[in-house]
């Protein structure tokens, strides 16, 4: 079972000790075995995120990405109707420009309440919602174009924090 410790600043050793191999002062933070017959072990492998209540930071991402595949849903449905059956696309446009996509659930369980014919639309958009997520998402490019935004925005902002307070003239 592995448990994660959180630690008082105060108790954390300095950036650079001048002696690491001092572990009398901190022996929590040496990789050398304690002498006691059971051993303790502080190990986190992820960082707290404090702030989120009860969920997980990727609880979150993952109810903010449900919204937007209704979101993705609702536009599919919208361009499919738009070429085959105009009036239903008028219905759909005309519910949402009085309801919110914020909410997807209750964005579906509202249309639900509506009529039949919306009734008809909500299950298509779940459908179609479920479909896209299962199949058509791509989740690796996601992952890898979230990686690779935060490592283009890390390196240009720090680039221009750099620049503004280093005072180098720039040639022109």
């Amino acid at each position: 079972m592995e448990f994660c410790a959180t630690l008082p600043l105060s108790q954390l050793p300095y950036v650079y000790p001048s002696t690491l191999s001092s572990n009398k002062a901190y022996p929590f933070w040496s990789c050398k075995r304690r002498i006691s017959s059971r051993p303790t072990r502080l190990h986190c492998s992820k960082m707290f995120v404090p702030g989120f209540g009860e969920a997980s930071p990727e609880a979150k991402a993952a109810e903010n990405l449900h919204n937007f595949f209704t979101f993705v849903a609702v536009k599919i449905v919208a361009a499919q109707l738009e070429s085959y059956n105009h009036e239903a696309y008028e219905e759909l446009m005309e519910f949402l420009s009085r309801h919110s996509l914020n909410d997807g659930d209750k964005f579906c369980a509202t249309m639900f309440r509506e009529s039949s014919r919306h009734k008809n639309l909500a299950l298509r958009i779940m459908e179609v919602r479920s479909a896209y997520c299962k199949n058509d998402f791509e989740w690796d490019n996601m992952k890898r174009l979230a990686f690779k935004m935060v490592t283009e925005s890390n390196t240009r902002l720090m680039t221009e924090y750099v620049l503004e307070t280093s005072h180098v003239e720039t040639e022109k």
